[in-house]
């Protein structure tokens, strides 16, 4: 590892600990027009519900952006460069896109905001996709290409670089049991953009086929590796790792336990193996999931609120889920995302104190947090979902892009306030 961690003692978070939001560049930049994602959302069949379009219009709007981080007294912002804006066709950068990121840095620095930095949150360029994405054997070249150029512009300034956002979520999903009417719309989307493309297969890193899934990920673990090597080698000062999607998951009998080994396994050793060599390993927790010998336990009803997707809201799932991930990995953890689907604020709010509260718990144990991220800003574009989730702790009017706050935002501004004035008076 490039430097020491420490555990907080006490139960009380060091001073340097990162307090903040994160988001994600095509999820909130808007007119991200040369990335897979929007070609895929425009072809016909889709598994798209809607195309991303303006999105909150961050590429225009990031400094209100940076304000309203600021305004509630956090610390710390994670934000991803959009690979497809830096090289819109291969081979040609576009210095504009690489100015922009550059001066986001800035904005950060300024406002008294520590930038942390997604060198691939999913999406890439068009171009990447019509050559295979992932599955093509140069694609961990490319993207240690583009890596370069952007540790290159911002790594002076950045301490820590997340390499890849939850390249393990396929697994979790395709393991959760996606309904077959969904695998096969995938599977038309992707055809259709092939053809549309005129390539052979087409690919991106969120619509993934259940037969290439692994193939998807040795990609991935390459690009990982690759990204790893260039951040060492251009910002030796800055944390590097990658983030995973990681459920909470429980066992309420001996068979449940079984049932949930074999999903640790699938979904999460060959990356534990993998980030066993970082600096960190991003934890993005949403839910808890419990397991008996019928299999997954689905929430009854009168069982208690629920989010968008229908799983129980257990404020726990996020103090169970880093714990879990640092005592089988040995290595800290960065809460990168944490946050609830739920056009209900009041769920959301509620659900902030509790669940940090499980986070002060395993800290106090012992397990070394270097930060926590919530998930998100502002309501913004939730994938293949379009903007029916509503994660944010702020609305965005999709015509003005105005942004406003939810009762939420202060909820989580006072529990942050707190726990940063604890750590002052050590």
């Amino acid at each position: 590892m490039t430097s020491p961690h420490h555990a907080p003692d006490a139960g009380r978070y060091p001073e340097t600990f990162w307090w903040g939001v994160a988001g994600a560049g095509h999820q909130i930049e808007g007119h991200d027009t040369t990335s897979d994602t929007s070609f895929l959302e425009q072809v016909e069949p889709t598994v798209f519900v809607e195309p991303s379009g303006a999105a909150c219009r961050s590429w225009e709007l990031w400094e209100q952006d940076l304000d309203l981080v600021a305004a509630m007294g956090l610390g710390a912002y994670r934000f991803s460069v959009e690979w497809a804006r830096v090289e819109p066709e291969q081979g040609v950068v576009d210095p504009a896109a690489l100015d922009r990121y550059d001066a986001l840095v800035d904005g950060c620095l300024a406002r008294g905001l520590t930038p942390v930095v997604t060198l691939n949150h999913f999406t890439s360029p068009r171009w990447f996709g019509a050559a295979g994405g992932w599955l093509a054997t140069d694609a961990p070249a490319s993207f240690a290409d583009q890596c370069a150029r952007v540790v290159g512009r911002l790594g002076d300034r950045v301490p820590a670089f997340v390499t890849l956002n939850e390249p393990n979520l396929a697994a979790t999903l395709l393991w959760g049991g996606l309904p077959p009417f969904v695998v096969d719309l995938q599977r038309r989307t992707l055809e259709a953009a092939s053809a549309a493309a005129g390539v052979p297969r087409f690919r991106a890193a969120n619509v993934v086929l259940p037969e290439e899934r692994e193939a998807v990920e040795d990609g991935t673990a390459l690009g990982h590796r690759a990204a790893r090597d260039v951040v060492r080698a251009l910002a030796p000062h800055a944390r590097v790792g990658l983030s995973l999607a990681v459920v909470d998951d429980v066992a309420l009998d001996e068979e449940g336990a079984a049932l949930r080994d074999r999903k640790r396994a699938e979904c999460y050793e060959r990356w534990f193996d993998l980030v066993r060599d970082d600096d960190f390993v991003g934890v993005q927790n949403y839910e808890q999931i419990a397991h008996d010998r019928t299999g997954v336990v689905h929430a009854g009803e009168g069982s208690g609120p629920v989010n968008q997707m229908g799983t129980p809201l257990v404020p726990e799932s996020l103090g169970g889920a880093v714990r879990y991930v640092h005592g089988a990995t040995g290595v800290p953890v960065l809460v990168s995302e944490h946050g609830v689907a739920t056009q209900d604020d009041a769920l959301r709010a509620g659900l902030v104190e509790p669940a940090l509260a499980s986070l002060d718990a395993a800290v106090r144990d012992g397990v070394p947090v270097l930060g926590y991220f919530h998930w998100t800003l502002m309501d913004n574009f939730e994938w293949i979902f379009g903007y029916r989730y509503q994660l944010g702790l702020h609305e965005v009017d999709r015509v003005t892009g105005r942004r406003t706050a939810k009762p939420s935002a202060a909820v989580l501004a006072r529990a942050v306030a707190r726990r940063r004035a604890d750590a002052l008076v050590r």
